[in-house]
């Protein structure tokens, strides 16, 4: 299968050094925990979601968009700090999964209702949202038989970008296709991936 670990690595290697390590300096000496910048994610996502119900979506871009940023960087900040815990990694999970739980659930009710209402929207929402954990649990079953689990596309940096893009130039129901035809199919990648893995292990 193509491998698109090596190209996802490099990038997020960028994104690092060039943003992640100063913005993590910058919400340390701001003296940000771990925990608040997890906490203040999931909160900004949760309003996020409000305005996305609305139909406000350029403010509900830049809102996933900036939530997303305290995702990114609650772990780096944990690590630079020395503040690494089972809980803290616990919460980071559970958070993110809410907050995108959030995000697709607002999107499904924005479609149920009102003048833009569509049942296939509502459908594409639904299968998007259970792509997206199953891409998830396939990683965590797959870790807790002894293999990566990290196979695949569409990963939560990814499906943030396409939600964020689409969002900011006010067509989300491009997001929920792509993302409702991508998700299952990345957890199908994923699956196949572990699958094989066990099997050669």
């Amino acid at each position: 299968m193509v491998d698109l670990q090596s190209a996802r690595y490099r990038l997020r290697g960028s994104i690092t050094k060039w943003f992640e390590r100063p913005a993590v300096s910058f919400l340390i000496a701001l003296k940000f925990t771990p925990s608040v910048a997890t906490a203040l994610g999931l909160g900004i996502s949760l309003i996020a979601a409000y305005f996305l119900y609305q139909g406000e979506f350029f403010i509900a871009g830049i809102l996933v968009l900036f939530g997303s940023v305290f995702d990114l960087l609650d772990g780096g900040i944990a690590r630079a700090t020395g503040r690494v815990s089972k809980r803290g990694a616990m919460m980071d999970s559970v958070f993110d999964r809410v907050s995108e739980l959030a995000v697709f659930v607002a999107l499904a009710m924005y479609y149920t209702s009102g003048p833009d209402a569509d049942q296939l929207g509502v459908l594409l929402a639904i299968v998007a949202m259970s792509g997206s954990l199953m891409v998830s649990y396939v990683r965590a079953r797959a870790e807790g038989l002894g293999v990566k689990g990290t196979a695949g596309f569409l990963t939560r940096p990814e499906r943030v970008v396409v939600i964020v893009v689409c969002l900011l130039v006010g067509y989300p129901m491009v997001s929920l296709w792509v993302l409702g035809v991508g998700t299952p199919l990345s957890a199908l990648w994923r699956f196949i991936d572990a699958w094989r893995a066990i099997d050669s292990g």
